[in-house]
């Protein structure tokens, strides 16, 4: 069998292209995990126009079904091999091949880290990446967020619900968030104090988390004891996919699109965190409207281009 198109990821861009070639009338399978990208992590969310106040897991779950309504399949599974064949897309999930006319990559990135020693052993053992996950661990506890971006500003509005003290490690000199957020985290108060110009140089513990070390001193010490560290250092967009395909990519290895989210292989088209499309500029709205866009050029490209596919696939006997 033959899909027209195949999607490879499932947040908002994912899911947004799927209801799109669903309402095309595209045979659509999309493939991801795990389920809902950043979105489904990120608690509540309050810009995404139409949704106020809505969790990021319960709105994914809506565009999820929303895409099901429309006749798109969905699996859940891990893509080991992407391959391009006249105009004809083989993809692996779990050791089970895929094919399709046209191929959609909206895998998104993954959390940049920090790249100090000890901070890989100790994931998840007081350094977390997901405040929306691990927050609700540090109740009554302190803790510091690493970064000056808006996901470190509201990732400090988050867990300081659960936290009796939140330090804001900012590398710079200021912080770059949207006003409302940064208003919201004014209104905490002491609870919330912001050392700039302040990195993280080592992280120390054993079986967990114990304390790090600043990159200048705070009161007194450069040493400062924690229960949990966050980082929301921003993001680094996942190759894997674009390697195999040979598509072209920035100089940070985003995947590099035009305004149909075409990308230099034809057949192949890129939304969302995987692409730099609007820069560092990444929000559900423009995530939702390139997965659009995607689905449409892809419908476009299968009328066109999709009898390709059957004159070099043979299916396995």
């Amino acid at each position: 069998m033959i899909y027209d198109l195949i999607i490879i990821g499932t947040g908002v861009a994912g899911l947004s292209a799927g209801l799109y070639a669903g309402r095309y009338k595209m045979k659509t399978l999309l493939i991801g995990s795990p389920f809902g990208g950043e979105t489904a992590k990120a608690g509540s969310i309050w810009n995404y126009p139409g949704a106020r106040g809505v969790d990021g897991y319960d709105l994914m779950r809506i565009m999820e079904a929303q895409a099901k309504n429309v006749g798109v399949e969905i699996i859940e599974g891990k893509v080991t091999k992407t391959l391009a064949e006249g105009h004809c897309f083989k993809i692996t999930v779990d050791g089970k091949e895929y094919v399709s006319k046209t191929l959609i990559l909206t895998n998104g990135a993954e959390r940049r880290r920090l790249g100090l020693p000890n901070e890989t052993a100790l994931a998840n053992k007081g350094v977390h990446y997901c405040v929306t996950c691990d927050g609700p661990v540090y109740v009554g506890k302190v803790v510091a967020m690493v970064g000056g971006g808006d996901a470190a500003v509201k990732g400090v509005n988050l867990v300081s619900q659960y936290a009796k003290k939140v330090y804001l490690l900012v590398r710079g000199k200021e912080l770059k968030a949207e006003p409302i957020n940064q208003s919201e985290m004014e209104k905490l108060g002491d609870k919330v104090e912001i050392l700039f110009e302040t990195a993280v140089t080592e992280i120390i513990g054993t079986d967990k988390l114990e304390k790090v070390v600043l990159s200048r001193t705070h009161d007194g010490s450069n040493e400062l004891v924690l229960d949990g560290l966050f980082v929301e250092i921003g993001v680094i967009p996942d190759r894997e996919f674009s390697d195999s395909l040979k598509l072209g990519t920035d100089e940070r290895g985003y995947i590099i699109v035009d305004k149909s989210m075409k990308t230099n292989v034809d057949g192949v088209f890129a939304a969302g965190d995987a692409t730099d499309f609007f820069g560092s500029f990444k929000q559900i709205v423009t995530a939702a409207a390139m997965g659009a866009v995607a689905a449409t050029s892809a419908y476009q490209d299968a009328k066109t281009h999709g009898e390709l596919c059957q004159l070099h696939w043979l299916p396995a006997k």
